[in-house]
């Protein structure tokens, strides 16, 4: 197994945001990791990026425990991101590219920033500050910048928030062409239902910090008797019974 989390629990004062969460990642797989606002998504992501320590648990990668290891030599291989994490405001899109890309040792920068920056068409505004830049320019951006060192395990958390449906399509047609060609396994947080049936293998379902549910899409609309993802998503958000 790629990646495995075993018992993965995160307490900040008295508010337990994860509660014991365990599952698995294949190699070249698209996970989905779905659930209501504060359900713990996005630490379980800090976690697993080493942004935020566990409180107990465990984040295996091909048998290393991240805890264990030399982290820094794991988390090269990681990626992230998200609208709501925004870049300094202040530099100009290159000098973002530039400054993540030097952090991440990549040799022949100036190659690797034209080559992603092509293919996001981002060109036309590198001279700008990313303060600056509409919702689908900044959505580039970083989206830019979480593959500039061409990350072996992709982390996005709400890649298309805020976006209008043309960058929204783009934006999804461009992560599943890159995950094809370049072998990546990603973990996607969403609340857009139709991308996390376009895009992913299998899906977890969150709520209050717990791992309701998981599998395929189809597995999910199946056992819960409804007729889309996003119907399922609302069953189990709404339940009043405990898992």
């Amino acid at each position: 197994m790629f990646i495995e989390i075993k018992n993965l629990s995160k307490i900040y004062n008295d508010y337990l945001a994860v509660n014991k969460i365990s599952f698995q990642i294949e190699k070249n797989k698209t996970i989905g990791l779905l659930g209501p606002n504060g359900c713990g998504k996005t630490t379980t992501i800090g976690m697993l990026l080493g942004l935020v320590s566990p409180t107990k648990g465990e984040i295996i990668i091909e048998n290393k425990n991240i805890n264990i290891f030399k982290r820094d030599e794991i988390l090269k291989r990681f990626n992230f991101a998200s609208p709501y994490v925004e870049l300094p405001k202040k530099l100009t899109v290159r000098q973002n590219l530039e400054i993540y890309g030097r952090l991440y040792g990549i040799t022949n920068l100036d190659e690797r920033i034209n080559e992603i920056s092509e293919d996001l068409d981002i060109k036309n505004f590198f001279g700008r500050k990313t303060g600056e830049l509409s919702s689908g320019q900044k959505n580039r951006v970083s989206l830019a910048k979480s593959l500039i060192n061409k990350p072996e395990i992709l982390l996005l958390d709400e890649p298309t928030a805020s976006l209008d449906p043309d960058i929204g399509d783009f934006i999804r047609s461009y992560i599943q062409e890159y995950k094809i060609k370049n072998k990546v396994t990603i973990l996607l947080a969403s609340h857009n239902m139709s991308e996390v049936e376009r895009l992913c293998d299998s899906v977890i379902m969150m709520r209050k910090g717990k791992i309701i549910d998981k599998g395929t899409c189809e597995e999910l609309i199946k056992k819960h008797g409804r007729d889309n993802l996003e119907e399922t998503f609302l069953k189990l958000a709404r339940s009043k019974d405990e898992f």
